[in-house]
């Protein structure tokens, strides 16, 4: 029997954050299904990040990892013509692109070296509340493994149900997906994130760190261009089409690309927080990817709920709620810009994706100006 005052399910950077400022106080119990963090699209942090990762002993670390500062953001959103945006005036400074991989096993290694245990590769099978806390049954490297903890957290993504039957309620937003590219060599300029839109959607490309590259297509998962995200060969014959990331791609690099297909819909739980539970990360509230905000959130949630756990345990019974609270504000900011963003995008108005986004209210909300419309990413959605 493993005993633990917090048990985190899931070591992506949600949990992984939590479970290191938990764990110099408390006994953490960090339980994930991948032995070794997977490669994951989603590479882009803020500017503002760098105060999160510096307030978490993290930022030194961060600096040696190689990750590729982010300077300008260039898309080609309500208009034919790209526009440019450099970051000189954002007093939060430049951003990243992101290792990805390094950066996610660069956290679970602090985790572990804080105190966390990390039990990998497992997977909860049962979980049951109990008067003291949670039990929960492990499966771990072919075994089981009984576990009591006195609070749960799920940092298990944007399509966890752990924490379903004990009323965590998710709302699901829309039906985006996203399929995209990873190529060993870089296709595109580095330093810049460059977005452009198209009749069924619209597509995302930068350089990364070690002149890597990414490319990701996204659109809704019942519309025909859906079957283009599933295909490397669809992805890239239908990129070749478009007037802007079109002619910046050279076909002998972007050869024998690693494809990728995932969920990227917003959605949310009703309650980020219960009796003796948090959900943090995408478990609690996912962005549209075009937020640029996924890994923020991630990193905001992870320490906000390592503070609410921290009070929890030591007999404060407003903390939970208390964090439910923080993140309804930023929940609603979300809203705000993201469908203030996509009204900015009205050439295809008869289009089912786009409609569906102007269906929805988006063209009620005054959208910012035109020579601003580059991407939301360009302001944190905490603001």
């Amino acid at each position: 029997m493993l005993a633990a005052d917090v048990a985190i399910v899931g070591a992506g950077p949600a949990g992984s954050v939590a479970a290191l400022n938990l764990a110099p106080f408390h006994r953490v119990l960090l339980i994930d299904r991948q032995a070794v963090p997977p490669m994951r699209i989603g590479e882009s942090l803020p500017g503002a990040a760098r105060r999160l990762l510096a307030d978490m002993g993290l930022w030194d670390g961060f600096l040696t990892d190689g990750h590729a500062p982010c300077h300008a953001l260039s898309g080609a959103w309500g208009a034919a013509e790209p526009v440019e945006r450099d970051m000189l005036t954002d007093p939060d400074g430049h951003g990243w692109h992101l290792d990805r991989a390094r950066f996610d096993r660069r956290l679970r290694a602090v985790a572990a070296a804080r105190g966390a245990t990390l039990l990998v590769p497992a997977r909860p099978r049962a979980i049951q509340r109990s008067d003291g806390g949670w039990h929960l049954t492990i499966e771990h490297e072919g075994q089981t493994q009984a576990v009591e903890a006195k609070m749960l957290i799920d940092a298990g993504g944007r399509l966890s149900r752990l924490l379903q039957p004990h009323g965590a309620e998710r709302q699901t937003r829309d039906r985006l997906i996203c399929g995209w590219l990873r190529f060993a060599q870089s296709g595109m300029p580095p330093g810049i994130t460059r977005i452009e839109a198209e009749a069924e959607g619209w597509w995302y490309a930068a350089a990364l760190p070690n002149a890597g590259s990414i490319l990701a297509f996204h659109t809704d998962a019942d519309l025909p261009a859906a079957r283009s995200a599933r295909s490397a060969a669809a992805l890239l014959a239908r990129v070749r089409g478009l007037p802007v990331l079109g002619p910046l791609l050279n076909a002998g690099t972007w050869a024998g690309a690693t494809a990728g297909f995932c969920a990227a819909h917003s959605a949310r739980l009703a309650c980020p927080a219960g009796d003796g539970w948090l959900a943090i990360g995408d478990a609690a509230l996912a962005f549209d990817p075009l937020a640029s905000q996924g890994l923020f959130n991630a990193l905001y949630t992870g320490l906000a709920a390592a503070e609410a756990a921290d009070r929890h345990l030591s007999g404060d019974a407003t903390a939970l709620p208390d964090y439910a609270a923080t993140l309804r504000p930023v929940a609603e900011t979300y809203d705000a810009h993201l469908a203030a963003w996509y009204g900015v995008e009205r050439r295809w108005p008869e289009q089912p994706f786009w409609r569906r986004r102007l269906g929805a209210g988006l063209e009620c909300e005054r959208p910012p100006r035109t020579h601003d419309a580059v991407t939301p990413g360009m302001r944190r959605m905490t603001e």
